[in-house]
């Protein structure tokens, strides 16, 4: 398992929010359309109310930790929204993670992971879990590397 490099981490800016948000919103409807085989449009809609669902206060939503990480020189490298879990009970939740394209492959998403954990823990958690498309292997593999395990798989088939 390979180490992940020195990240520190702040919150998002108000700017910040509102530029992921809008690219949040996008990203995930691809993923989201691409994964339901559902026009885009439904599944925009979907992530809006997502967005809406677990976010109603936005940046100020209790128990959200939404941070841009950093590497030593403060050079951007990705982003993470952690906080409770989407049931009310359970283990705390990694929303979103995403690492900056260039810096991909560079051990980033694992420190944010590893952020993710830290925060999970001084919030109180003894758990955290995640939700990840079956089509990402990369992220899938990290999370495995980590100690994540399947806890659930859901499946389909065109007709």
């Amino acid at each position: 398992m390979s180490e992940a490099p020195a990240i520190r981490v702040r919150p998002m800016t108000a700017e910040e929010f509102s530029a992921w948000q809008e690219h949040s919103f996008a990203a995930y409807a691809v993923e989201v359309s691409e994964a339901r085989g559902i026009p885009f449009e439904d599944a925009r809609r979907i992530a809006a109310e997502s967005h809406a669902r677990y976010l109603p206060d936005g940046q100020a939503t209790a128990g959200v930790h939404l941070v841009v990480g950093e590497d030593a020189a403060g050079a951007r490298v990705g982003i993470l929204w952690v906080g409770p879990n989407p049931n009310g009970v359970g283990p705390a939740w990694v929303y979103d993670i995403e690492v900056e394209e260039p810096r991909r492959g560079e051990g980033w998403g694992r420190a944010l992971m590893r952020e993710a954990e830290r925060l999970a823990r001084e919030d109180g958690h003894a758990e955290i879990g995640l939700n990840v498309f079956g089509s990402n292997t990369v992220a899938r593999r990290l999370y495995e590397s980590l100690g994540f395990a399947t806890s659930s798989v859901q499946m389909r088939k065109p007709l």
